[in-house]
């Protein structure tokens, strides 16, 4: 190895760390990415897990074996130290001078290599001798004590006698002879304790020997009184030990000894790297002066000899402590000993009187601790923080004391009490909430999960998790209970995980605290639990410890003292106040008293609403009839100025405000207009006599910060008293808040039919979750069977809109606006309301109050932001915060950027929790503190901050900005790694920063238009005129983003619209590789090949050049790339089961007939008599014109099959068409995988196609347009192809002739003129089949009274040709069959059942295609199109097409006529009644059966769910034919 890996890592070269990094088995890739970034060993010792993960994109295992194996290598270098200082350490002072003498050199040698890291180390091993924690003792002599002492903490030195009482200290590691046998350790150990005993007892010292602590003078190496201890096989040896007392001739007074001397004590050993256990042994003296006076003891000590191989007794002695050594008493001082028992009996007998007349201790005020530690020093605590519990068994007694508990915010509970869930904490806690039971394994985070996704999945904002940290009893999975050692071998590593998660990810500091609520004795892993949450949270600031006994705090503050020292520990732990006493105390801080709350019944009463019910509602945030009336008087007394205040300053409204004004606290919320207007709408279906649906909608648009949000919640609050309501909490899927919904509607209620209606708040949410949401809450209802006569739900939802009022105008009855502008009502109620404020707060406390009075008037926002930024310092880091949330907040809705990213930026470090917000407060410059808004997430209670109006944020930033550009501030806010890199609200800060590059404007969505790019790159390609800085940053963005596709994706789009191709195709790929089964990036490389193509095709035009074969040879090579693109997004999309995107078999027909277009224009064949014809038998049959064979060599295949994968393509669409709802709502489009050109109208665009498509296919298309006849000699392709350039080449394209009229007869005459005379004898092809049928039943619908209809039974003939194996038939063959053989009315029984049993098995096949057309989209995403109704005529006329029957809501908005059909209300006119036949039939269990079909039951798809009787009923009901088989419209129950 050419690097030498000897010396200290902190001198390693970047080379030396790659070596490092090889010999550990790290990855090639990121050693490199490492050595890039010039990481050398003084870096090395500074990584962590965070900087490996984020910047170079490690995976977390390699990232955790570098920082494991660097720790490592760190204590072995360390230990290497130690052991090299050992050796000099041995000898004597003066041979250490020698040695140092000679390391200095002479004048004429180099300096010695190793001299200065001597120096060094010498250096460094008094810094870890001196940085070993201090420890005490264990109380002398007490009973009962648990105690642990933790390894290599420190005792205070040996000592001598002080004051008699005060024990004086030997140590003895016992390190050699803890090895040895039996006879020997006892042996070593009686001789030690003897020694130090009759030591004691002759001067009347107390006095403790310990054995298992190191004596600096024996144990070289180790610090004097460093904690090591000693394994302990079994106690008895000890204790046995001490039997040489009482054999003959070892002590005078045997029995006196034996009093004095105690029996040993065994204190643990802590070691936090091993799983050995290890004890200090103790061995107390007390030498009572009832007992010792006027003796002398001498003792003959054991001593095992060798070379005897047995226990010998030296020369009886007599023993006394000196200092901090026990010697024996000279001859000559002997009788001077004796003449002075009597002195040291009396001191003795002083000493023990003083120590029982010593003054009790002060007590202290634990009352008010306990409320300075659970509030911060505040009068309250935090209903907003979050509290983290660690907790071990709870005595009965102190489980009815545990009211504080039960209203505080918990997030979660380490629990070591396996029987938590049947008798102990969980168990009462579960009586009064609802909670989550978890294990530390449940905390391991799978690598591809973000915090977000797993938060959610183990619900920890909504319910208390319960950690059981050591077995839960009851649970049959594999959660044991294990011994201590067993727990931090097994068990120790999960806890880390899981404290480390939640410290450093999911909470960030200041919004909890931690309480270790220790109720029984302390074992090991609680302690370790501690180190754990004192590491991980960077100290002791927000955790403290509740301890109701003193004995249990012991070993509990023995532990504690080494990590944080004394004074800390008692200053944050409350020791020795009863459970009672600890919750009637927390109970009188708590800002909500525990107070019942009820919901309105249908009987005008009311229930009690159980807590852990609603919690089990967690999707739901439910309004009470009581609601806030459990808030304390004194924190409102304390409160109501600050949230009055920072709802007028732009804060969302709590139901807080509401309750404070109706309280007459302060003043009233004012009503706009359009609360007046919900409130109609809200209580018009209750006034109607009419049956309502189950399910209503109101809409609420409003311009962004309007004050939409407050009239919807206004409403809800005045109405909790009669209905029942509810906020939809954001990110629960649709179902989940269908069940938790129909749960409240039904809570404490005798019968499901008689409910109050739940009035559902649903915020900022798309159109398809409202449709998801009321298509649940409509099965549900079905499926209840619930008779509805008034609506068992109303949805309210509040949705931001550029242009409410057009929202309002569309549909009247459903939607409400709220705009900036004031009406003049609305105005005198402002401006009464800001005089009054005014009154009592200074204008810029009201800010968003004064500027919503002045209706947000373009020049008051100006002038208030000019008067505002004068004399801001435009350099300071504050100015550059504010710079980037006012482009946050101008471009991307509802943004926000947290306080612990804000307090990254301006490099605080605040150490004190309860000073924290004012810290950070104090720390923005004035306008920054007038500007920003301090929000806290109702989940979370994360703190952030926006700008307090969208409004005020966009022309700060216009007006902030001056002279730079937008695009140059965003490129410095991606690259503010500071931000970038934090931690906490890291998700939500990269999700708006992502938005803020690629999400699109759309209109659907709330935006003011539809965008091709982000508002953000729109503004800089379009206002800042630089396409390039657009590209730039989005380059920037990719890079930051880890490379992630959707922005390769953006890059693309953007370069082939200023049509850089070739970097185009480059982004396109790229993005290709990381997801290349995305249809929709593989959509956009076809789109960079297509724009590219169209730009060839251009450039060729503009040259007014000929055609040759040798110029379009590029641009055809062009084509068929992207061609291939579109086949290759095809596949994807079939093969992707949750969504749909249709657009490359669209695109691929567009670059279809531009080929074709390219191809037929060409010199080749434009210029010659006949040219068609020569194109078409090149593109058809194996024939190539010499002009093109080499040219277009490489073309010749693919060009060849293109008539046949543009008809493929033609059909899929069509068949698609076929079976859904042809109009396409914007707002299915999401962001950012939306396929670059959406097709508005696609059946139009459909027959436009086909049409194009048969026009390049067909050589004789000008005869058939003119109603010439057409030539005999003409194949069946070129017939088919005329028939498509007619518009009759697909089912699709046919029946947009029933839509679009114009000539349509004309047309259909000629499509059919094109068919044999006889197609029973022609041998058609399936499709030809299906074509020609459905021309005959579109003309039938078109001019009944024609002549050239074949009659129905011709047709049914010619259907007999479809494949008797129906797997086999196109779905548009199993629709015909459904179709024609519908039975008639004159049908013979035999006759009739034949057909039905023919449309059964159709439909048996239509039903299975159906499923796998839907793939697992939602059935209310891809709405089955009905296109005929079964008609009171007989033959063809019984079809009656779609078209017709919508006819009657003529005239109607396109809202009010989906309400019309909707409601159900178009089905009651005569008009229908006219034309369509209603059909007997029967229900049961909630499914329609057709009464006709006698053999075998025929079930028919309800269209509308809810109008299927809950009971089994007779029914009558309209039928439709759809590609699933036929459905049922307008159900009526007979009478």
């Amino acid at each position: 190895m050419a690097d030498k890996l000897d010396q200290s890592p902190e001198v390693w070269t970047e080379s030396q760390v790659s070596t490092w990094l090889k010999s550990i088995g790290v990855k090639e890739q990121y050693i490199e990415k490492l050595y890039e970034e010039e990481v050398n060993g003084q870096i090395l010792l500074t990584l962590n897990e965070e900087f490996l993960k984020a910047k170079i994109c490690m995976k977390s295992g390699p990232a955790h074996l570098i920082i494991q194996k660097r720790d490592e290598l760190i204590e072995s270098k360390q230990r290497e130290g130690k052991q090299e200082k050992k050796k000099p350490n041995s000898g004597k002072k003066t041979e250490l001078k020698l040695k140092s003498v000679q390391c200095v050199p002479t004048a004429s040698e180099g300096p010695p290599a190793q001299t200065h890291d001597s120096v060094e180390d010498a250096s460094k091993d008094r810094q870890t001798s001196t940085s070993k924690e201090d420890c005490r003792p264990r109380p002398f002599d007490q009973e009962g004590i648990d105690l642990i002492y933790v390894k290599h903490r420190v005792l205070q030195p040996e000592s001598g006698a002080f004051d008699l009482i005060s024990p004086c200290h030997e140590f003895k590691s016992l390190a050699k002879a803890s090895t040895l046998d039996r006879t020997r350790l006892q042996a070593k150990f009686a001789n030690e304790v003897l020694k130090f005993a009759t030591g004691c007892m002759n001067i009347r010292s107390n006095g403790t020997i310990h054995f298992g602590v190191m004596d600096s003078k024996e144990d070289a190496g180790y610090v004097h009184g460093e904690i090591i201890g000693v394994p302990v096989k079994e106690k008895d040896i000890f204790v046995d030990a001490l039997d040489y007392i009482e054999k003959k001739n070892v002590c005078s007074d045997k029995e006196h000894v034996r009093q004095c001397v105690r029996p040993p004590r065994f204190i643990e050993v802590m070691d936090r790297e091993s799983t050995e256990k290890r004890y200090v042994v103790e061995v107390d003296i007390v030498p009572s002066i009832s007992i010792v006076k006027s003796k002398v003891y001498a003792v003959c000590l054991p001593n095992f000899k060798e070379a005897a191989n047995k226990v010998e007794f030296e020369k009886e002695a007599i023993l006394r402590r000196l200092g901090s050594k026990t010697e024996p008493v000279s001859d000559k001082d002997l009788s001077d000993f004796y003449q002075r028992v009597k002195d040291r009996d009396a001191q003795r007998e002083e000493a023990e009187k003083m120590k029982f007349l010593s003054a009790p201790e002060n007590c202290q005020d634990l009352g008010r601790k306990l409320t300075m530690l659970m509030t911060s020093g505040k009068k309250f605590i935090e209903k907003d923080k979050w509290f983290i519990l660690i907790t071990n068994k709870f005595p009965p007694d102190d489980l009815r004391n545990i009211d504080w508990l039960l209203n505080v915010n918990i997030f979660c509970v380490f629990d070591f009490d396996p029987d938590s869930e049947v008798s102990g904490l969980c168990n009462r806690y579960l009586q009064h909430h609802a909670a989550n039971m978890h294990s530390l394994q449940s905390y391991r985070i799978p690598g591809d999960m973000d915090i977000k996704d797993f938060t959610n999945q183990l619900q920890l904002f909504e319910q208390t998790s319960w950690i059981f940290c050591n077995g839960r009893t009851d649970y049959k999975g594999n959660e044991t209970l294990c011994d201590e050692m067993t727990w931090i071998k097994t068990k120790m590593t999960f806890l880390r995980e899981s404290v480390s998660l939640i410290c450093k990810q999911i909470l960030p500091k200041g919004t909890f605290q931690v309480i270790f609520l220790v109720t029984s004795p302390v074992e090991k892993p609680l302690l370790h639990t501690f180190n754990e949450f004192f590491t991980d949270m960077e100290g002791h600031e927000d955790i403290i410890c509740i301890c109701p006994s003193q004995d249990n705090f012991q070993k509990w503050q023995s532990f504690a003292e080494g990590s944080c020292g004394t004074e800390t520990v008692n200053n944050s732990s409350v020791v020795g106040m009863k459970m009672s006493h600890i919750n009637a105390t927390l109970q009188h801080v708590q800002p909500f008293k525990s107070c019942a709350k009820h919901l309105p019944v249908f009987v005008k009463g009311t229930c009690l609403l159980e807590t852990h019910e609603e919690e089990q509602m967690y999707s739901l945030e439910i309004l009470t009839v009581d609601h806030c009336d459990e808030t304390s008087e004194d924190f409102i007394n304390e409160e109501k100025e600050n949230i009055e205040q920072l709802f007028y300053r732009g804060g969302r409204v709590t139901w807080l405000n509401f309750w404070l004004a109706e309280h007459n606290h302060v003043g009233e919320v004012i009503e706009r207009d359009a609360y007046q207007e919900v409130s109609k709408l809200l209580h018009d279906p209750f006034k109607r006599n009419t049956d309502e649906p189950p399910v209503v909608s109101i809409n609420i648009y409003h311009h962004p910060g309007s004050g939409g949000s407050t009239v919807a919640r206004q409403v809800l609050w005045n109405n909790r008293k009669d209905l029942r309501c509810a906020v939809v909490k954001p990110s629960y899927s649709a179902s989940l808040v269908a069940q938790h919904a129909v749960e409240l509607r039904e809570y404490e209620e005798k019968d499901p039919q008689k409910c109050l209606t739940v009035l559902l708040l649903i915020e900022d949410s798309d159109k398809e979750y409202l449709d998801d949401l009321r298509n649940e809450l409509e099965v549900a209802v079905n499926t209840k069977r619930i008779q509805y006569g008034t609506p068992c739900f109303i949805l309210l939802s509040c949705r931001r809109s550029y242009n409410p009022e057009k929202k309002c105008k569309e549909s009247p009855l459903q939607n409400v606006s709220v705009t900036h502008k004031l009406s003049d009502q609305e105005r005198r109620k402002f401006s009464g309301k800001r005089e009054a404020l005014e009154e009592r707060y200074e204008p810029e406390f009201i800010l968003t109050f004064v500027l919503m009075s002045e209706g947000f008037s373009e020049k008051y926002v100006q002038e208030f932001v000019e008067h505002l930024l004068q004399g801001i310092d435009r350099k300071s880091v504050v100015t550059r915060l504010i710079l980037y949330v006012a482009l946050l907040n101008t471009y991307v809705q509802n943004s926000f950027i947290s306080q612990s990213h804000c307090e990254a930026l301006l490099a605080l470090t605040i150490h004190m929790e309860r000073f924290h917000q004012h810290e950070f407060e104090k720390s923005l410059s004035p306008q920054a503190q007038l500007v920003f808004l301090h929000l806290r997430d109702e989940k979370t209670q994360i703190k952030s901050i926006r700008i307090i109006h969208p409004l005020v944020a966009k022309e700060i930033l216009q007006q902030l900005l001056g002279e730079q550009t937008q695009s140059s501030l965003a490129m410095k806010l991606v690259c503010e790694n500071v931000l970038l890199e934090h931690r906490f609200g890291r998700d939500e800060y990269l999700s708006f920063l992502r938005a803020l590059f690629i999400r699109r404007s759309r209109i659907s969505k709330g935006d003011k238009y539809d965008s091709l790019f982000s508002p953000l790159i729109d503004h800089v390609r379009e206002k800042e005129k630089s396409p390039a800085k657009a590209i730039e940053l989005l380059t920037e963005a990719f890079e930051r983003f880890h490379e992630n596709p959707f922005f390769a994706q953006q890059l693309a789009r953007l370069h082939y619209t200023y049509e850089k191709f070739e970097e185009a195709k480059n982004w396109a790929e790229t993005a290709a590789k990381k997801q290349p089964d995305n249809s929709y990036i593989l959509d956009t490389k076809g789109q960079v090949y297509r724009k590219w193509f169209q730009a060839k095709c251009k450039a060729i035009d503009n040259d007014n050049v000929p055609k040759t074969a040798q110029n379009t040879a590029d641009a055809m090579g062009t084509a068929l790339k992207a061609l291939e693109c579109f086949q290759e997004s095809e596949k994807a999309a079939e093969a992707d089961m949750e969504n749909v995107n249709h657009s490359g078999f669209f695109s691929e027909v567009e670059v279809g007939c531009s080929l074709l277009k390219l191809i037929s224009s060409s010199d080749v064949f434009a210029h010659r008599a006949n040219g068609h014809s020569e194109c078409m038998k090149y593109l058809v049959t194996d024939y190539i014109p010499e002009e093109v064979k080499d040219a277009w060599e490489p073309f010749h295949g693919p060009l060849k099959k293109l008539h046949k994968t543009m008809q493929d393509a033609l059909e899929w669409i069509s068949e698609d068409l076929s079976y859904f709802q042809t109009d396409i709502g914007a707002d299915e489009e999401d962001n950012p995988v939306s396929p670059e050109e959406k097709i508005s109208q696609p059946l139009a665009w459909l027959a436009k196609k086909s049409s194009e498509y048969g026009k390049y296919f067909s050589e004789a298309h000008s005869n058939a347009l003119q109603g010439q006849s057409i030539p005999a000699n003409l194949t069946p392709f070129q017939k088919r192809m005329i028939i498509y350039h007619l518009g009759g080449g697909n089912v699709t394209s046919i029946l947009s002739k029933l839509t679009d009229q114009r000539d349509a007869v004309c047309f259909l005459e000629n499509i059919l003129s094109l068919y044999p005379n006889n197609p029973l004898k022609a041998n058609l092809g399936q499709r030809d089949i299906v074509n020609f049928i459905m021309a005959h039943i579109s003309m039938n619908c078109l001019s009944p009274d024609t002549q050239k209809v074949t009659p129905l039974k011709n047709l049914q003939a010619l259907c007999r040709q479809f494949p008797s194996d129906k797997r086999k038939c196109l779905p548009s063959a199993l629709f015909l069959l459904t179709l024609l053989f519908w039975p008639e009315d004159h049908d013979m029984d035999m006759e009739r059942e034949t057909k039905y049993e023919i449309v059964q098995s159709a439909v048996e096949h239509l039903e299975k295609d159906y499923w796998i057309k839907m793939k697992d989209i939602p059935q209310r995403k891809r709405r089955i199109y009905t296109h005929f109704f079964l008609g009171s005529a007989n033959g063809l006329d019984k079809f009656v097409h779609k078209k017709k029957i919508e006819s009657v809501t003529k005239g109607f908005s396109v809202s009010e006529k989906r309400m019309k059909w909707f409601s159900g209300e178009a089905w009651k006119k005569p008009e229908i009644a006219m034309m369509l036949k209603r059909v007997s039939g029967w229900t049961k269990d909630g499914l329609v059966y057709l009464d006709d079909a006698k053999k075998k039951n025929f079930k028919i798809l309800p269209l509308h769910v809810p109008s299927v009787p809950h009971s089994n009923e007779n029914i009558t009901f309209y039928l439709g034919f759809t590609y699933r088989g036929p459905v049922a419209y307008d159900i009526i129950v007979n009478k």
